[in-house]
């Protein structure tokens, strides 16, 4: 679940914003237009090109964990090609790290496809600087995603019934999690529920073992697992054997793509690393290499874009 240390992506100054927001949360911080140049490493699978001509707000919405009230910034991205109407949108939760370069990547894919993306930052209201300082389990951080999934809810250009969730590592626990019946009715506002799960590298042994953690009477999403057979918090089959482990009906709504080869975190940007996890190697612990894998990151951002416009059908 662990990556690299926490830092504020591409300058955006989401602590500022949280602070600006305490009182304010819920609305938009600030907005610009974003249609520059793509800049940036060309690691893994990245190229030059324009983004999608979408507005960028800063925005930040009350949640409440073990007796604390704070608010959670987020980057909401609403592409203004999409056409008329509520859209489809996506709820992005980056790994134990914080924001870095994998948001960033899917989100402008989304955006590109016509999805309005919402990257929510878990640790800069909680003070986390570094993954050792991360909350003792990921259900603490589920009132985050189900506050985002309220938030935009509430807004006119969003439709609640196709708002999808994806994440990485710690963010992709986060999406399956939100799947089951047990957190949707603890944390969700009302009826409301996400339409699509698509976590990342989800630490598939931790389902059904440790407590906190099962995965089996889901609210009735789809949920789409991607992971790589040389990510060693894993065994190489190990989120297939979750997938056979289920009983019917959860095991139709889950599906799962391995990418031969690829290690944990194969679709960042940064350079590659090897960290030390106690959840690795099915809980004993030990090093995880995260690997760049330019083909598996080009295979992954497309299975991602293709699953949300299956499932939530942009305009």
């Amino acid at each position: 679940m662990q990556n690299q240390p926490y830092r504020i992506r591409n300058g955006c100054q989401w602590r500022a914003a949280i602070l600006a927001t305490a009182v304010l949360a819920g609305t938009c911080v600030a907005a610009v237009d974003d249609t520059a140049k793509r800049g940036g490493a060309n690691r893994p699978g990245t190229s030059q090109s324009d983004r999608p001509d979408v507005t960028t707000s800063f925005v930040a919405y009350m949640v409440t964990v073990n007796d604390r009230t704070f608010p959670v910034a987020g980057e909401l991205r609403v592409p203004r090609t999409a056409g008329t109407g509520a859209q489809p949108a996506v709820v992005i939760v980056h790994g134990s790290g914080g924001v870095d370069s994998r948001g960033q990547r899917y989100a402008a894919a989304l955006n590109d496809a016509g999805f309005v993306t919402l990257e929510i930052d878990l640790w800069a209201a909680r003070g986390i600087r570094s993954p050792a300082e991360r909350p003792k389990g990921v259900p603490e951080t589920l009132p985050d995603a189900f506050g985002a999934l309220a938030l935009l809810s509430a807004r006119a250009d969003v439709d609640p019934r196709r708002i999808g969730i994806m994440g990485f590592s710690w963010g992709g626990v986060v999406s399956m999690l939100s799947a089951t019946q047990r957190y949707r009715d603890a944390f969700a506002t009302g009826d409301q529920a996400f339409a699509a799960h698509a976590p990342l590298y989800p630490v598939c042994w931790v389902y059904n073992v440790v407590p906190g953690y099962e995965f089996k009477e889901l609210v009735g999403a789809p949920v789409f697992i991607q992971a790589g057979t040389a990510d060693t918090y894993d065994q190489p089959d190990r989120c297939t054997r979750l997938r056979e482990s289920l009983q019917e009906p959860t095991r139709s709504l889950v599906d799962v793509r391995m990418y031969d080869g690829a290690t944990h975190g194969w679709d960042r940007r940064e350079p590659d690393t090897t960290i030390n996890d106690p959840f690795a190697h099915e809980g004993r612990g030990g090093p995880v290499a995260m690997l760049g894998d330019a083909k598996a990151t080009q295979a992954s951002v497309a299975a991602i874009v293709s699953y949300f416009s299956r499932v939530l059908k942009p305009q």
